[in-house]
């Protein structure tokens, strides 16, 4: 590959990072999230639920639903890497799994707020989140072949630089002109755009069908530049049967390679956490601090902002002091930051009483701890995910990437639904979502404790 070559596939590796991120962005934690919440509590508070149980069945109910659609792409994701490692059909693989992405995105729309068909779409977020995460394991899988090994932290970095600000583009986009707020304008006074009807909600539900179409515009790049791994006669193929097989037997020689079987381990619970607190934040907003759409919105957009800005600088961080460094330190950040984000209420930070007059515009004092945590967790989220997937790259067997890469989204959702159902057991029982969020800080704490187990530089 020459070097033109070579920065085409670059550029289009990381625009997936673009395409994919207003998934998790607008429809996994600041639009899409907190608007269900919003449906789901007025049901609640109509049936005669008090407000706080309202919210507090809201976030379990979508705990639920994520802790499901977890448990299928833990089962599915290192089966379909294997396929694609024996097959080498990576990019037709991620042809069908865009379509599950965009067909799940799409149907989003009809979450009505009057006639809320709540399995329905849940059903069809489940499946547009599946299609994400088992694109997202055959992309990654692409990363070692781009550059040398000592280029590759920057290159995940920047790449989930890119995806960032792709989020930050597409929110930004959606609050000026789509995601309508309870006086059913937008943050710049107007009605949502495209005629569509603030009533019926329809600028927040329309962001799930433009959610796809930003998915099938930027993927051309993709689509273009990046070509699966090249082989000599036909390609073989593989029955699902055998690569269930073979997937069972490299979980079963995982201890053999102890530094990639504790790094998986290790991976697995702090990612549970990390994802636990990207998927509740919003609501978690909602329902403690009672913002609206509109103001998750912003606090989605300084996230971002930071998320991408140190993501490209933990990428430099990475490529110089190594991955496993990256990662612990962002770690204990992020216990810190979760238990920062607990002690916060409307009224108090660290239980100091604060008064509910405006201190920086229409912000309280808890709003902006909240909004000044919420960057933090931004900014170290980007740098532990991308050293994560660099990290992996130096543990993995070159020849088996893709079905490493594969474990790895395994090890991220065999127990994606731990958080949400520790938080849903907590929530349900204390019926306190501050409480509820609490285990995820348990969860980092394992994740930190058995990356000591991982060779910084161990290859199987």
């Amino acid at each position: 590959m020459n070097k033109r070559e070579s920065r085409r596939s670059i550029f289009g590796w990381m625009m997936f990072d673009w395409a994919t991120q207003p998934y998790s962005t607008l429809l996994l934690t600041f639009i899409f999230a907190p608007y269900f919440a919003e449906i789901v509590t007025i049901k609640k508070l109509n049936l005669g639920f008090s407000e706080q149980a309202a919210a507090a069945d809201a976030q379990s109910l979508w705990g639920i639903f994520l802790a499901i659609s977890g448990l299928l792409i833990a089962a599915c994701a290192p089966v379909f890497g294997v396929i694609a490692d024996k097959s080498r059909s990576h990019i037709k693989l991620i042809c069908y799994f865009s379509v599950c992405y965009c067909v799940g995105a799409s149907g989003l729309w009809f979450a009505t707020p009057d006639t809320l068909n709540v399995i329905l779409v849940l059903a069809f977020f489940s499946l547009g989140l599946f299609g994400m995460e088992l694109a997202t394991t055959l992309t990654n899988a692409f990363l070692p072949r781009l550059a040398p090994l000592e280029k590759l932290g920057r290159i995940s970095g920047s790449g989930w630089a890119i995806g960032y600000f792709g989020g930050l583009v597409a929110i930004i986009i959606a609050l000026l002109f789509f995601a309508e707020n309870s006086n059913g304008v937008t943050i710049l006074g107007k009605p949502p755009a495209l005629g569509l009807n603030p009533d019926l909600r329809e600028g927040t539900r329309a962001i799930g069908p433009l959610t796809a179409i930003w998915f099938a515009f930027f993927m051309i790049p993709f689509f273009l530049y990046v070509r699966s791994p090249a082989t000599n006669g036909p390609k073989p193929s593989i029955h699902f049967f055998t690569a269930i097989m073979l997937v069972l037997d490299s979980i079963r020689k995982l201890r053999e390679n102890r530094s990639l079987f504790s790094y998986l381990v290790s991976s697995m619970f702090y990612r549970d956490a990390l994802n636990g607190i990207y998927s509740f934040g919003g609501i978690y907003a909602y329902g403690v601090l009672k913002w609206s759409v509109t103001d998750i919105g912003m606090f989605g957009i300084l996230a971002l902002i930071s998320g991408a800005i140190f993501s490209w600088v933990g990428g430099i961080f990475d490529s110089r002091f190594g991955s496993k460094k990256v990662i612990q330190l962002s770690i204990f950040t992020l216990i810190v930051t979760t238990f920062s984000l607990v002690m916060i209420t409307p009224d108090s930070i660290f239980g100091i009483t604060f008064s509910r007059g405006e201190i920086l515009g229409t912000l309280s004092g808890p709003d902006c701890a909240f909004y000044f945590c919420g960057m933090i967790l931004g900014a170290v989220g980007g740098i532990v995910q991308a050293a994560s997937r660099t990290m992996l790259v130096f543990q993995a067997n070159t020849s088996k990437i893709t079905e490493t890469f594969g474990l790895y989204a395994f090890s991220g959702k065999a127990t994606a639904f731990l958080a949400p159902l520790l938080v849903s057991l907590f929530t349900y029982v204390f019926q306190s979502q501050r409480i509820g969020v609490l285990p995820i800080i348990g969860l980092f704490i394992i994740g930190l404790s058995l990356l000591t187990f991982v060779d910084k530089n161990g290859r199987g």
